[in-house]
């Protein structure tokens, strides 16, 4: 089978498409004939040994995929030969077939493609616990999002509005502002993507306050980091909640004088670890994630897909911040 593997720390181009071996599953395991296989910031943090979890070389990135049971290990129950699953696993993903602990996987809903099945785990398990868990999202809220036309950031518009929550969406491009409006954005907010200086960042600040009204926002969704934080958390509400979620502007200095001038929460969205600590709530939430996709509340924009021999070229395209909604590489 093929891969396409990490040999060395660096960029999507080096990346390599391998010929492997068909590994067994083992006590507890699938093996999974992936279909689809998503790319998330995480794949560009991995690669370049600048993620939480760093896996033994050489390894295949990609940690959300959907595909079909070809095997099944010992001690297996409640999946058979021939179902369709999706799966969070970390890393992996981008090969032919993948080992999947069975605890890990979920039916595929009937009638969901494999390019949107495989786009569902990570980015709206993300969102759903950050609102729910952390943010505390309640009906009236007004939340702000980053990288609002992004696959995380498409999550939080929807999930938002699913949780009667206004939105305003903030976007690098006019272009993305219509998309995450198409989404059912409120308001839409443009940042500049060149270096801000102080006047700048206090303009954008007040853009965020005009938008978000006169109470400031409930919620603020950080996917994006750097510069934008500071103009962000200047607008939030009295006793907000601001959710930390990543970094691909960098990492923010934030000045913590505001916390206590809002009494406002910082608060760090770790959902890897969140799966782990607290399995059977991570459960419970990819069901409600399910009946949301039933009901239309929710459902991933896949704008693009590539081959797994250009999967480095969609690991490219979302370091580079020119994604909207979700790339996914596809193995037929």
């Amino acid at each position: 089978m093929k891969a396409l593997r990490s040999h060395s720390v660096g960029g999507p181009d080096t990346l390599t498409l391998d010929e492997v071996d068909v590994p067994s599953p083992g006590k507890g395991e699938v093996l999974v004939d992936v279909k689809a296989c998503a790319i998330n910031y995480p794949d560009t943090l991995i690669i370049r040994d600048l993620y939480q979890f760093k896996p033994e070389r050489p390894f295949a990135p990609g940690g959300e995929i959907a595909g079909v049971v070809e095997a099944i290990g010992e001690g297996v129950e409640g999946y058979c030969v021939g179902d369709t699953v999706m799966a969070g696993i970390g890393n992996g993903g981008l090969a032919e077939k993948v080992i999947v602990p069975a605890g890990r996987m979920f039916p595929v809903p009937e009638g969901v493609q494999f390019e949107k099945a495989a786009s569902l785990l990570m980015t709206y398990g993300t969102t759903i616990h950050g609102l729910k868990d952390r943010g505390h999202i309640k009906q009236g809220d007004t939340v702000l999002i980053f990288g609002a036309a992004g696959g995380v950031g498409l999550s939080a518009i929807e999930l938002s509005k699913a949780f009667g929550a206004r939105v305003v969406a903030a976007v690098s491009s006019a272009a993305k502002g219509e998309v995450a409006k198409q989404a059912g954005a409120d308001e839409v907010v443009i940042y500049p993507r060149e270096e801000m200086d102080k006047a700048a960042s206090k303009e954008l600040a007040n853009a965020f306050k005009a938008a978000c009204g006169p109470d400031g926002a409930n919620i603020v969704y950080d996917i994006v980091g750097g510069q934008y934080s500071e103009p962000a958390l200047r607008s939030i509400a009295w006793e907000g909640r601001f959710l930390v979620v990543g970094f691909p502007a960098g990492i923010a200095k934030m000045p913590l004088n505001l916390t206590l001038l809002k009494s406002c929460d910082i608060c760090g969205v770790f959902w890897g670890a969140f799966t782990a600590r607290e399995p059977a709530k991570f459960v419970a939430q990819v069901e409600e994630l399910f009946e949301l996709m039933k009901t239309g509340k929710i459902d991933p924009l896949v704008s693009e897909t590539f081959p797994l021999e250009r999967a480095g070229d969609a690991i490219a395209k979302l370091e580079s911040r020119e994604a909207v909604g979700k790339l996914v590489v596809t193995m037929d």
